[in-house]
């Protein structure tokens, strides 16, 4: 009675042992798959480390018209030329005077251009801007949110259409001095080397790394009824949650003159945070997963405007 007793312990331990460790490989196999599933269609650490290098003190804040903003605009055009993606006129460069009060003689977007595969006459505009605040009180204002995040998140799409050619041709826009008042959209707006009447729709990207909420947010929709349906499709990354809202935004960024010239538009951003206009606006600060995750969703919905008809 004894000895039976003890064998079936021993049967029983055995059971319960291989069952924990079939139930052990059974989650280590899920979160595998959950990690496979969640791809990506640019390299993601390439992604985080142009915010890095951006958003470092050498570039001393990007202010417009400074050496820091002069090095930032190389920078970019350096990471357009290696990724394939031509100058949209006779050079990247779009010098444009500023207002006497700002103090500062000109600014310089830096326009991209990628020919498109079916419709190369109907473009698309995506853009985010490149200067910041600068240095005041001695502190650098790096703007690894505010845009440094955007920037980074264009040489993603540009690498994305080295292997997948855009339907419709695609302007990459690094707009300069829209911590001036915009001013290098709009003057892009009325000088636009392809005419108007060619651009059909402008995504803008504008604070897109962070979000305690994990919420990205798309304005547009409000003015543009036909893209509701469009956001509401589009698939997201991770957790994130896309909404529509912020109709207030509307002329709080570089998508403004676009909206202005009657050229429909789509802002994506996050709500203000601790460190919106701040020194400590830095690449420590951003949440690397929504960021990515924020990028993906973008660039997911860029693809179904892209096959869609403007």
């Amino acid at each position: 009675m004894q000895i039976s007793k003890i064998l079936f312990i021993v049967i029983l331990t055995l059971f319960i042992s291989c069952k924990k460790s079939k139930n052990s490989k059974d989650v280590a196999q899920t979160e595998t798959q959950a990690q496979t599933e969640l791809s990506y269609d640019f390299d993601k650490t390439t992604l985080l480390n142009h915010v890095k290098e951006l958003s470092s003190d050498s570039y001393e804040g990007r202010e417009t018209g400074t050496a820091g903003a002069i090095k930032a605009k190389k920078y970019i055009i350096a990471e357009f030329e290696k990724l394939g993606v031509k100058p949209l006129g006779e050079s990247f460069e779009q010098v444009f005077p500023l207002p006497e009060s700002k103090k500062i003689e000109q600014g310089e977007n830096i326009l991209g251009y990628i020919k498109g595969s079916s419709t190369p006459n109907e473009y698309i505009v995506i853009s985010a801007h490149y200067d910041h605040e600068g240095i005041k009180g001695g502190k650098i204002y790096n703007g690894a949110d505010d845009d440094a995040s955007g920037i980074s998140a264009l040489f993603a799409f540009a690498a994305y259409f080295q292997k997948h050619p855009p339907k419709h041709s695609v302007i990459l826009a690094a707009f300069d001095a829209e911590e001036k008042g915009l001013v290098g959209s709009f003057y892009y707006v009325k000088n636009p080397i392809v005419e108007n009447i060619q651009l059909k729709l402008n995504i803008n990207m504008d604070m897109i790394s962070r979000s305690d909420k994990k919420e990205l947010y798309a304005v547009g929709p409000q003015h543009y009824p036909k893209y509701k349906s469009i956001i509401e499709n589009t698939k997201t990354r991770g957790n994130l949650d896309l909404k529509i809202g912020h109709k207030e935004w509307t002329h709080m960024s570089d998508h403004a003159g676009f909206h202005q010239a009657n050229i429909p538009f789509i802002y994506f951003g996050v709500e203000d945070h601790e460190d919106y206009h701040k020194p400590t606006d830095d690449f420590e600060n951003i949440h690397p997963t929504f960021y990515t995750n924020a990028v993906q969703t973008i660039l997911s919905f860029f693809k179904i405007v892209d096959n869609s008809s403007l």
